[in-house]
């Protein structure tokens, strides 16, 4: 028997055996696939999670125990805005076990799985960009109005020498313009890093199973 006719022989056998696999063989090994990456998709969320109580636990705490009634005011503010967050981070992971509760991989939890990850990241991102010019204009507002209140000039001089330094209005826009960027990058990163990666492994087990 010649070598090309030996290598013919032997690819059509495993050719045979990949064929003989069973469908329910070969969701399991889809499956062990799928439990890998949906669990780090729990994971990053479990993570979140407990991030966002430690969070509004540190915000709470400030609000209460803060010194200056503005910096009471602007945790107070973030501390509802984490309490909304709580409920929503907790439903997300809910549903994301319900979706992978199961040894076999199916392709509807798969794809609802995929498209509920999809919007929550465009979500967190979309709320996360909208939430760095409210912490800026609120900052302003409260540390003017601190300055208003105060029998102490002193309280206002930053105020007063902002409007009346060029050079300090600018240093101030292109700090803020600067940190805008640098967030809009590292939520870019952050999300991928922690779901685009993960999401993306679905897609391309998702592709697999319509093969």
């Amino acid at each position: 028997m010649e070598l090309d006719e030996l290598k013919s022989l032997i690819n059509g056998r495993m050719e045979r055996v990949q064929k003989e696999k069973s469908p329910a063989e070969i969701a399991l090994l889809m499956g062990r696939k799928t439990q890998s990456i949906t669990g780090k998709i729990k994971r990053s969320l479990l993570i979140e999670l407990i991030i966002t109580i430690v969070f509004t636990v540190s915000c709470a705490a400030i609000t209460v125990f803060a010194k200056y009634h503005s910096l009471r005011i602007y945790f107070g503010i973030f501390t509802i805005i984490s309490l909304l967050f709580i409920p929503l981070l907790y439903l997300k992971l809910n549903k994301t076990r319900k979706l992978t509760n199961t040894i076999f991989p199916v392709k509807n939890n798969l794809q609802v799985l995929v498209k509920l990850i999809h919007e929550y990241i465009r979500r967190y991102f979309q709320l996360t960009m909208a939430l760095i010019p409210l912490s800026i204009i609120i900052s302003f507002i409260l540390g003017y109005t601190d300055g208003n209140l105060s029998d102490s000039s002193t309280q206002n001089s930053f105020f007063s020498n902002l409007i009346e330094s060029p050079l300090l209005m600018t240093f101030l826009i292109a700090y803020i313009i600067l940190f805008s960027v640098g967030m809009y990058y590292f939520t870019k990163w952050y999300l991928k890093k922690l779901y685009g990666n993960y999401v993306k492994q679905l897609e391309d087990l998702i592709a697999e199973l319509e093969e």
